[in-house]
C-alpha cells in the first residue's frame, strides 16, 4: 500500500479529505479550497454520472454559488421558475406558489437546473486551486481517527490500497455514505416513503407547457410536472399501492404515463427513468471526532420543497468556516459542535415543511382527497416557508435564551459600494465577519473588543445612504440599493454582526449592546487560548 500525499507542510498529507463529489462535495472543496488549505477529494465514480438528479435550487443557494464564481446568469444551467401551482384531478387549483419577483437574496427565489451543467461549471471552478487535488475511481475502505488525525484508505479499479491521511474528513458520500456507517450514526425516521418512477425527458422542439410546473393531486394517479433545467422536463409518477416496482421501473410503462401529456418517442427522448423512493430521514450525529457529515450523507428529504441539495450546500457553508477557523488553530475543535447543532435542527424544519408539501399529493384514496380538495380550496394551507432563520448555535443571547430575529436569519443582500469597489454585498464583503452599522462601529469598541474582531478578519463598516454624499472606503459602504440602513431600522438596531455564512450573529441597539454582543461571539467561538486574536 503507497503513501500518497499533497505537498505542503504539517503532520498531514492535507488539511481536509472529502468523500463524495458531488454537488456538496464540490461546493465544500471550493470553499476550503479559496481559503488556502490543502483539500483532497476522493471520488469512487471515474466519470462524473451524466444524468440529472435534482431539479431545483433557491436564491440562497444562487448566492453562495455565484460567491464561488458561478456566471450569476446561470446562462445554459438555470432559469427562473414563475409558478408552481398544486391541481386536483378536475384541474382546480388548490394552491399556487409564486416564485415571479426576485427575492431577499437578489436573486429569483426559485431555479430549475441542470444539474450535470452545474457540475461541469462547479469542477472547472475547482480545477482553478492549485490546492485542491480530486481523486476519482476510488472507493473508501476503511477509515481510522487517532484523535490527533484520519487516514482514509481508497482502493482503485486494480484493488491497489492507496492511505490519505488529513487533519479532518468530511462524508458528502450520499445517501448510502460509507463515513456515516464507519461513524456509526444512526438515522432518525421523519415517518414518510413513498415510490416515485422519474422521468427526464429532452423535447425534440420547443414547447410550452400551462402550468409550467404542476402538482397534479389525482388520488388515481399522483403526478408532478416541473422544468429540468434548459431544454428539459421531468415528470414524477407515485406507485399505487398494487404497482409493483418492477413494473414501474420500464421504459414501455414511462412512455405509457407521458403519452397523454402528448410526450411520445416521436417528439422526444426519454432520457432517464427510474424508480426513487422518497423518505424523510436525518442522522442522529452530525460529527464524531475528526469524521462530520454533510448533504445526502446526513439527511434526506422528499423534493416537494426544492430544498434537498439546497441544504446540503447549507451545510457546506455552515462547516466551512468552523473548519476555518479550527484549522488555523483560532478556535478549539468543540466549535465544530455547533455545526450539527444549527444544521440539524435547520434540516429537520426544512424536511417537515418537505413531509407538509408532499402529504398534499400523495394521497390515492378518493375520499380523503375530497377532504383534502376542500380543506385546501377553503384557504387552509400550510405554511410553506422554509425555515431560514437559525434558532440555536452560536447565536446573540438575551437572558439565556437565542435573541429575537432578524438573529439567526439570513441577511437580505443588495448593492454596496466600498471606496472604488462596487457589488453585491456577498463579492465586496468577502468570505469573513462583517459589522455592519450607522456609525463607524470600530471607534467606540474597546481597543481589546477590536483586536479580537480585526483578528477574526471582521469587516467594520459604517453604511451610509446613495444620497449623502460620503465618499465611501474601507470604512464606509454606500449602501446602493437601500437594503442594510432600512434592515437595519426594522430591527431597531444600530449595528449588525453578520456570520461568513451570512446569517445574523445579532443586533444591537447602541454602543453598550454592541460591547455585549462582541463579547458573546468571543465566548462563543471557543477561542484557542495560544491563538486568541484579542492577545496578539
Amino acid at each position: 500500500m503507497t503513501l500518497q500525499g499533497q505537498a505542503g507542510d504539517g503532520r498531514f498529507d492535507s488539511d481536509v479529505v472529502i468523500v463524495g463529489y458531488g454537488p456538496v462535495g464540490q461546493v465544500l472543496s471550493i470553499l476550503l479550497a479559496r481559503q488556502g488549505w490543502r483539500v483532497t477529494v476522493v471520488e469512487r465514480w471515474e466519470a462524473p454520472y451524466g444524468l440529472p438528479r435534482a431539479t431545483s435550487f433557491d436564491g440562497e443557494t444562487a448566492r453562495t454559488l455565484v460567491t464561488l464564481g458561478i456566471d450569476p446568469s446561470f446562462a445554459g444551467v438555470a432559469e427562473p421558475v414563475d409558478a408552481y401551482d398544486w391541481r386536483n384531478a378536475s384541474g382546480s387549483t388548490l394552491l399556487s406558489l409564486d416564485f415571479a419577483e426576485v427575492g431577499m437574496h437578489r436573486f429569483p427565489d426559485a431555479l430549475h437546473f441542470q444539474q450535470p451543467e452545474l457540475e461541469n461549471a462547479l469542477r472547472a471552478r475547482a480545477s482553478t486551486f492549485e490546492n485542491l487535488r480530486v481523486y476519482r475511481g476510488r472507493t473508501a475502505v476503511s477509515v481510522t481517527d487517532d484523535g490527533d488525525g484520519v487516514t482514509l484508505v481508497t482502493e482503485d479499479a486494480d484493488g491497489e490500497r492507496t492511505a490519505l491521511t488529513s487533519a479532518w474528513l468530511v462524508g458528502c458520500d450520499g445517501a448510502n455514505s460509507f463515513v456515516r456507517e464507519s461513524m456509526g450514526a444512526g438515522r432518525i425516521d421523519l415517518g414518510f416513503s413513498h415510490d416515485w418512477l422519474l422521468c427526464d425527458v429532452v423535447l425534440n422542439e420547443p414547447r410550452d407547457f400551462a402550468p409550467v410546473n404542476v402538482q397534479i393531486c389525482d388520488p388515481a394517479r399522483p403526478t408532478t410536472v416541473v422544468g429540468g433545467g434548459p431544454g428539459r422536463r421531468r415528470w414524477e409518477f407515485m406507485r399505487l399501492p398494487d404497482e409493483k416496482t418492477d413494473d414501474l421501473d420500464r421504459p414501455d410503462t414511462a412512455w405509457r404515463l407521458l403519452e397523454p401529456f402528448d410526450v411520445t418517442p416521436d417528439n422526444a427522448v426519454l432520457a432517464r427513468h427510474t424508480v426513487y423512493t422518497f423518505k424523510a430521514e436525518l442522522v442522529d450525529t452530525w460529527r464524531k471526532g475528526r469524521l462530520l457529515l454533510a448533504g445526502d450523507a446526513a439527511h434526506s428529504m422528499p423534493p416537494f420543497a426544492g430544498a434537498g441539495m439546497c441544504s446540503g450546500i447549507r451545510d457546506a457553508l455552515n462547516l466551512s468556516w468552523k473548519l476555518g477557523l479550527v484549522l488555523k488553530g483560532v478556535c478549539e475543535e468543540r466549535l465544530l459542535d455547533s455545526y450539527g447543532l444549527e444544521r440539524g435542527d435547520h434540516v429537520r424544519r426544512t424536511t417537515e415543511l418537505s413531509v407538509q408539501l408532499g402529504k398534499i399529493i400523495c394521497i390515492t384514496d378518493a375520499a380523503e382527497a375530497e377532504r383534502r380538495d376542500a380543506a385546501l380550496t377553503a384557504g387552509r394551507t400550510p405554511d410553506r416557508s422554509v425555515a431560514l432563520a437559525l434558532r440555536d448555535g452560536l447565536l446573540r443571547r438575551t437572558v439565556g435564551t437565542v435573541a429575537a430575529p432578524p438573529t439567526g436569519s439570513v441577511v437580505p443582500q443588495g448593492r454596496v459600494a466600498r471606496g472604488t469597489v462596487s457589488g453585491l454585498f456577498d463579492q465586496v464583503a468577502g468570505t469573513g465577519f462583517v459589522l455592519l452599522g450607522t456609525a463607524d462601529p470600530g471607534p467606540v469598541l474597546s481597543p481589546e473588543r477590536r483586536r479580537f474582531l480585526v483578528g477574526l478578519g471582521t469587516h467594520m463598516v459604517q453604511l451610509v445612504p446613495d444620497d449623502s454624499g460620503v465618499r465611501s472606503g474601507e470604512d464606509a459602504w454606500v449602501d446602493l440599493d437601500d437594503v442594510y440602513l432600512p434592515f437595519l431600522t426594522s430591527a431597531k438596531a444600530q449595528f449588525a454582526l453578520v456570520r461568513p455564512d451570512r446569517h445574523v450573529f445579532g443586533v444591537a441597539r447602541n454602543v453598550r449592546e454592541l460591547g455585549s454582543m462582541v463579547d458573546q461571539l468571543k465566548s462563543q467561538l471557543a477561542l484557542s487560548e495560544v491563538r486568541d486574536p484579542s492577545r496578539h
